[in-house]
């Protein structure tokens, strides 16, 4: 999968993709993603990424088609916008981003640690010490998220553990806050 920058002087046109094409072409975009950026390894920054249609981009740029696979009309290529940077609030940050009406959907590749159930009531209240706290507990887990919006309304997430590199988890709902978020610099 090619992820690259697009240009303003060459954004494909939006056509609309019929409903029930889009979730199937959601999760095969945050499949595509998630491998390309786990091919990294871990400790990532978060990584944010335009979905357009493959078949739009190598209309608008022909020098992809090679790189490119049209698999079917629906189908998505993510172009990584590299100047993204997560200013420490990420949901303050996307709040502040408007995409294109080129671009169909956006997703976000973030890692984070976390706690299993049960053990909230003992993470400090200070951020700060809760981040430390979550660190340096014996029982923390690393996980990698990639989560997705289409212009439609539809989300979905994948998610790995550090733990368990044979698994892909996923589902609507997974990460239901930054699934609002990036829904909300479509509109």
């Amino acid at each position: 999968m090619e992820h690259t920058s697009m240009s303003d002087d060459h954004t494909p046109q939006q056509e609309q993709m019929p409903a029930s094409d889009l979730p199937e072409a959601l999760v095969a975009a945050l499949v595509e993603i998630e491998q390309y950026v786990g091919a990294s390894g871990w400790d990532q920054p978060a990584r944010l990424f335009a979905l357009v249609r493959t078949a739009d981009l190598v209309q608008a740029e022909p020098h992809l088609a090679e790189q490119l696979t049209v698999t079917s009309d629906d189908a998505l290529s993510s172009i990584e916008q590299e100047d993204f940077r997560d200013g420490g609030d990420l949901l303050e940050t996307l709040a502040g981003i408007r995409w294109s009406p080129s671009v169909h959907g956006c997703a976000m590749s973030l890692e984070r640690t976390f706690l299993p159930a049960g053990l909230e009531d003992q993470i400090p209240s200070d951020p700060e010490e809760a981040n430390r706290f979550v660190a340096n507990h014996p029982q923390h887990q690393e996980i990698r998220v990639v989560v997705g919006a289409l212009r439609d309304g539809s989300t979905h997430g994948l998610a790995r553990l550090v733990d368990q590199p044979d698994e892909l988890l996923g589902g609507h709902d997974l990460v239901p806050a930054l699934s609002q978020a990036l829904a909300q610099t479509l509109r």
